[in-house]
């Protein structure tokens, strides 16, 4: 039993009035209360096993949720070759060193990852791992169990895709053929691992995504079939659409349509289905989007740092359409920060509508209820009894970069501060980060680490 005591603030949910002064009751994984002086109303056996947090200086909000993201390419970041390169030309050159990834590699970059996103606040998270390299393939070793042996590590709820690609430089893909698989190797192992891993209950700690990589680098036929797998099984679906305007003119050249014609054609969209980043989007096939229920991961600091564009988030959620948000791959952001990533879409959208046009409640409310929903949770999102504690505790008094904000405390957190990281991030209701440390793996040995195998990589190309 754990009791978040004295809240400077709480957010119980993205549009509520903000409460001041609250305790916060756990027990066991959920939220019990939230109310005054609640450690009156604990029988003395009850205090005897309650674990007393002082959030006194701090704002609890729910835990936020990432919809995108490539552990992976952790090892991968700020590399001087790309740091000016477009996506196309980005993801050729990076191939070439990719190939080289193995277990470990898979290990530690899987650490790096969902370490720095616990240390911002997120509690939920995907992963889309689309990359198999056949020296790990061919040794019969399971990246998704790698990565969900991290994620039980370090506590973090996780619901990762099983990507895939097929289409190698050879049959007019991008990719090397030493990371594409078969066809019928990627259905049999996706299959696989849904069965071993997936978890559907409304308390689940691991669920599975079925997600193809993009229509730039697997077959009409592997979407198709993926679609009607994940169906099967009742499991999300994710990948790649409308990122660039390389990938619609792609799409017209190969398939003669956009590229939301051929998901429509494939059956590859429905309130089932998630896209990243969705920057295309014409105005009909917004209104598409919004009929079907297909949601879109955002992935600003991306699209920004690739120069791809802007999503139309603002028209998006005017016709009815599903946003979540995302902090995308570590190769093209760089960073895995959640709390920065929220930022970014509320001045990136600014930029395109206007001062007026979004307003940081709207954002959290993406952040956290838009990516539960699109990664298939519907207990988180509220700090209220009865929902899972996914909790962020964000210190926010005595610290000079929040001084003279906190007229809107929950505001604050996106339009002032320059330190990210959490008092406190509790995720099923165990504490995993306490004073903005984590509490299960040694920081200091997943960035030695990291730093190691990055030089190894580089030195193979």
């Amino acid at each position: 039993m754990i009791l978040l005591r004295n809240c400077y603030a709480v957010a119980t949910s993205t549009f509520e009035e903000i409460k001041y002064g609250k305790d916060i009751l756990i027990e066991e994984n959920k939220i019990k209360e939230v109310g005054d002086n609640l450690i009156e109303k604990l029988t003395d056996e009850e205090k005897k096993r309650l674990q007393i947090l002082d959030c006194s200086d701090s704002i609890a909000i729910p835990g936020l949720v990432n919809t995108h993201h490539h552990f992976y390419q952790t090892l991968t970041r700020n590399l001087l070759e790309v740091q000016n390169a477009k996506l196309f030309d980005w993801l050729v050159y990076l191939y070439e060193i990719w190939k080289y990834i193995d277990e470990e590699a898979i290990f530690w970059s899987s650490a790096i990852a969902i370490g720095e996103l616990l240390k911002t606040g997120c509690t939920l998270t995907t992963d889309h791992h689309y990359l198999y390299p056949k020296k790990i393939v061919d040794k019969n070793i399971s990246i998704m169990n790698i990565q969900f042996g991290v994620a039980d590590r370090l506590g973090m709820r996780f619901s990762p895709t099983r990507g895939s690609m097929s289409k190698s430089k050879k049959d007019g893909g991008l990719p090397p053929e030493d990371v594409v698989q078969d066809e019928d190797e990627i259905l049999s192992e996706t299959e696989k691992i849904i069965k071993t891993f997936h978890d559907s209950s409304d308390e689940s700690m691991r669920k599975v995504i079925v997600a193809p990589c993009s229509p730039f680098s697997v077959s009409e036929s592997l979407m198709k079939k993926s679609a009607e797998l994940a169906r099967k099984y009742n499991v999300k679906l994710h990948t790649h659409l409308a990122e660039t305007e390389d990938e619609v003119e792609y799409c017209l050249e190969k398939y003669g349509k956009r590229p939301l014609r051929l998901m429509q054609d494939l059956d590859f969209i429905g309130q089932d289905v998630f896209y990243a980043h969705g920057i295309f989007f014409n105005d009909e096939e917004l209104d598409i989007l919004a009929k079907t229920g297909t949601g879109i991961a955002h992935c600003p600091s991306s699209n920004m740092r690739l120069g791809s564009g802007i999503c139309r988030v603002v028209e998006g959620l005017k016709k009815g359409v599903d946003f979540g948000l995302a902090v995308d791959g570590s190769a093209s952001n760089d960073s895995s920060d959640m709390l920065a990533e929220a930022r970014m879409a509320l001045l990136l959208q600014r930029v395109k509508y206007g001062s007026n046009a979004i307003d940081a409640r709207q954002i959290f409310d993406i952040a956290i209820n838009g990516g539960a929903k699109m990664l298939g949770y519907n207990k988180i999102g509220k700090l209220t009894s009865g929902y899972l504690a996914d909790i962020a505790v964000f210190k926010i008094i005595d610290r000079i970069d929040f001084a003279g904000s906190l007229s809107d405390p929950f505001a604050a957190l996106l339009f002032t501060g320059n330190n990210h990281q959490t008092k406190y991030t509790i995720v099923n209701g165990v504490v995993v980060v306490k004073d903005g440390t984590l509490i299960n793996m040694n920081e200091v040995e997943i960035a030695k680490n990291g730093n190691r195998i990055a030089k190894e990589l580089l030195e193979k190309i």
